[in-house]
């Protein structure tokens, strides 16, 4: 079957198909007319050569099954469809824009601003987090400004249960989380639940404030190392209209260590609603500088290159005793 939908074409005889609207990395989406209840919806479409990729088309399903269980006016609302000819997903259709775009125009967002789209984000995920869901993708592209000043959550295709065992498919395993914003024990192939989401949600709370992502490096993978063996820059060092107070919220939601953050996403849309009430501890000046792989690796045959030289060493002196 074709992959791509035609204009005016009507979908298993339910979604007349009136416009396309956009396509991703892995999919194509089009509006359409629900016949049976006149509402406009968006329909999601994976490209083809995905259809018969078990590891995408498992994730497809995920996103689907978490987004029909999960009612909640900062969550994409996906639309049950009981029969289909072939892979898709029902959602409302949304009039706005991403906050990735939304970054773009305006860097660093004003801080007002971005509390405001943070707490939202917040609560939608203190929502799925009560009803044993667990996003691992929270990011810029996946959270939609509406036109109305709603704000919507989208893509569950990461999303798992808090006590579901971890799955990895190898060939799959650089797509588990985007490097910008993925926790450290994502990095490793863990999730530590509802603190797993509460990382990415301060990274991107990050970026909103300073203008900068928390992390640079040349590549994916430097990216990832470098939440692994250090901490971002310190906030206000970059931005000083942020307060010391929110600073404070900022790196505690970001610890490396996830026992070290917040103890639920709840604490933390707590204290940015009444950043008055918090008292920073110093985590800004205990912060500690990543250590690039590059770098980290020359150290590494530095101090195994000494070891041999002195192994050497040692060996040209035992002989010379023995004689």
């Amino acid at each position: 079957m074709p992959n791509e939908l035609v204009l005016g074409s009507v979908l298993d005889d339910r979604f007349k198909i009136t416009d396309f609207i956009g396509e991703g990395g892995m999919a194509s989406i089009y509006e359409a007319i629900d016949t049976t209840t006149g509402e406009v919806v968006a329909i999601k479409v994976p490209f083809l050569r995905f259809e018969s990729d078990p590891a995408f088309y498992s994730r497809f399903e995920r996103e689907e099954q978490v987004g029909r269980k999960l009612h909640h006016p900062s969550i994409l609302r996906v639309i049950t469809v009981e029969t289909k000819s072939r892979p898709y997903i029902v959602m409302e259709r949304l009039e706005g824009v991403l906050l990735s775009e939304s970054l773009k125009d305006r860097k660093p967002l004003p801080i007002p601003q971005a509390i405001q789209i943070t707490v939202r984000i917040g609560e939608a995920l203190e929502y799925m987090h009560e009803r044993g869901v667990v996003h691992r993708d929270i990011k810029p592209s996946n959270i939609m400004l509406c036109r109305d000043g709603s704000l919507r959550v989208l893509d569950f295709g990461l999303a798992k249960g808090l006590e579901e065992k971890q799955v990895t498919f190898m060939r799959h395993a650089p797509e588990m989380g985007t490097p910008d914003y993925m926790a450290p024990e994502q990095v490793q192939g863990g999730s530590r639940g509802g603190r797993t989401d509460l990382y990415s949600l301060g990274a991107v709370l990050y970026e909103m404030v300073t203008g900068r992502k928390p992390f640079t490096g040349s590549d994916r993978f430097s990216i990832m190392h470098a939440r692994l063996v250090g901490d971002p820059v310190a906030p206000r060092s970059i931005n000083p209209e942020i307060s010391p107070a929110l600073e404070e919220i900022i790196l505690y939601a970001m610890e490396r260590d996830y026992q070290a953050r917040y103890p639920s996403v709840r604490e933390f849309i707590l204290d940015l609603k009444d950043p008055e009430k918090v008292k920073p501890t110093g985590r800004a000046e205990r912060l500690i500088a990543p250590t690039s792989g590059k770098l980290l690796w020359r150290k590494v045959r530095v101090t195994v290159w000494a070891f041999g030289v002195l192994l050497v060493l040692v060996g040209i002196y035992v002989l010379s005793r023995r004689r």
